[in-house]
């Protein structure tokens, strides 16, 4: 289990560092800041003026910091160098102006974040790590393997930078882009409490949503942090035999073994759980498939939500017929389950997760 954390982030006295490596000056609670001011010989106050430059007004060099002096400013660029998205791609939905951003970060690696606008308010879902060693076999993230976690500071930089590029405020936010969350576990945590600050972005943690393909102990730990947001896991089979054809983490963690750590999760939290479910044809989508998973969800407060697959070429899985699809959600509802089918965001771009960095990483090895 890792260091319980503490709520407040505001509060020295209250606050209680992760494990783990350093993080960038972007990633820095406020408390951490103060303790590198000290560091530094400067007065306790200039870390709340830092963190309002980082955070507030969201500036990309030091020497906008007008407020820090001379000599500090380039004492934090010598030691903390500080590092912005660059666009490498931009696809835009003619449909519904759902647009897919492919960022490049600052050694090289790419990764993926999609902007959704609603009535409701505009959602982004962010990338967790550049590429994913989970190994789904639906799932276009995980052909090239991972090649590293991201910092809460670069999960907060595809925000940042969306917010920049269409002028408008992200009320939403799902951890559901290229690489498994609970994988980069630490990072997720000051993800959170960074995203969900009021000096920050001031996202409510109801309003955030990590999913994970089932890393049974990390859900445990999560659940001790008592946090507010929502857990999306990612099931898309109702047995185990099935569930192992389509997603390898199945052959570590047993579906019962994933459901004890939701059962724990909902105690701890109080907050529904929702289960993905993508629907492959002839794969996992009969309604053989439907009565069992609403026989293994009675009883369990959680929502459904079943997703269309988006093809990829590379993969095997084909996308199941409309007709299919509604009467899985037909099934799944006369067991008393609450459910609903994703609404297709962006369908006339490359839609799947990992499907654009896939298409940049097979061109720049041309």
């Amino acid at each position: 289990m890792t260091e319980k954390v503490i709520k407040n982030r505001d509060s020295a006295a209250e606050w209680k560092e992760l494990p783990g490596a350093d993080p960038d000056i972007r990633s820095m609670y406020l408390p951490e800041l103060k303790r590198l001011m000290e560091e530094l010989g400067e007065k306790p106050f200039r870390a709340k003026q830092l963190f309002e430059w980082l955070h507030e007004k969201r500036v990309e060099s030091y020497d906008e910091m007008t407020s820090l002096s001379g000599a500090l400013r380039e004492k934090l660029k010598e030691r903390y160098p500080l590092h912005t998205l660059e666009v490498v791609n931009m696809q835009e939905s003619r449909i519904d102006g759902t647009r897919k951003y492919l960022f490049a970060l600052h050694d090289g690696n790419v990764i993926e974040s999609v902007w959704m606008k609603y009535k409701h308010g505009n959602s982004v879902c962010i990338s967790s790590q550049a590429g994913c060693r989970m190994g789904c076999r639906f799932c276009a993230s995980t052909l090239d393997g991972l090649v590293r976690s991201l910092q809460a500071s670069e999960m907060l930089e595809q925000i940042y930078r969306i917010q920049q590029l269409t002028g408008e405020r992200v009320s939403n936010v799902v951890v559901m882009g290229s690489g498994e969350p609970l994988d980069n576990y630490n990072n997720i945590l000051r993800f959170v409490y960074l995203a969900s600050m009021q000096n920050g972005l001031g996202i409510s943690q109801r309003n955030l949503t990590v999913s994970t393909c089932g890393i049974v102990p990390r859900i445990y730990d999560l659940a001790d942090e008592e946090l507010a947001i929502t857990l999306a896991i990612s099931l898309h089979a109702p047995d185990d035999e099935k569930r192992r054809e389509m997603m390898p983490i199945a052959n570590r963690y047993t579906i019962e073994e994933l459901l004890d750590a939701c059962r724990y999760y909902f105690d701890k939290t109080g907050r529904r759980l929702t289960f993905e479910y993508a629907l492959a044809a002839d794969a996992n989508d009969a309604e053989a498939d439907a009565e069992r998973l609403g026989r293994l969800l009675k009883g369990l407060n959680c929502h459904v939500n079943l997703i269309p697959i988006n093809p990829v070429k590379e993969r095997k899985y084909g996308r199941s017929a409309k007709k299919v699809v509604l009467n899985f959600q037909n099934k799944l509802e006369k067991c008393g389950i609450n459910v609903t089918i994703r609404r297709e965001m962006g369908s006339d771009i490359d839609g799947a997760c990992g499907q654009l960095r896939k298409s940049y990483l097979d061109k720049s090895g041309e």
